[in-house]
């Protein structure tokens, strides 16, 4: 991954662009890396992966509360009859 400073990513910023989609590009400032410019489409994939495990994270916390108050499984098709949504 290359590093650019923000100082020269201002003048080059399509280059940038250009160069983000084969990999990503860090920007600097006082030699610290403070943000990166990634592909469109990896960002895209990046975010609906954090999302997927924020899902798995979430189902787990309720099974596991679920077996600590002794909650019982209930099947989607009898909680609908139960709600009247059939």
């Amino acid at each position: 991954m290359s590093e650019v400073s923000i100082s020269e990513a201002r003048s080059r910023l399509a280059s940038i662009i250009d160069d983000a989609r084969h990999e990503p590009v860090w920007l600097t400032r006082r030699n610290k890396r403070v943000a990166a410019v990634v592909d469109a489409d990896v960002l895209e994939r990046l975010l609906e992966a954090a999302e997927d495990l924020d899902d798995l994270k979430a189902v787990e916390e309720a099974r596991i509360e679920s077996e600590r108050i002794g909650g019982e499984n209930v099947k989607w098709e009898d909680l609908k009859r139960e709600l009247g949504m059939e």
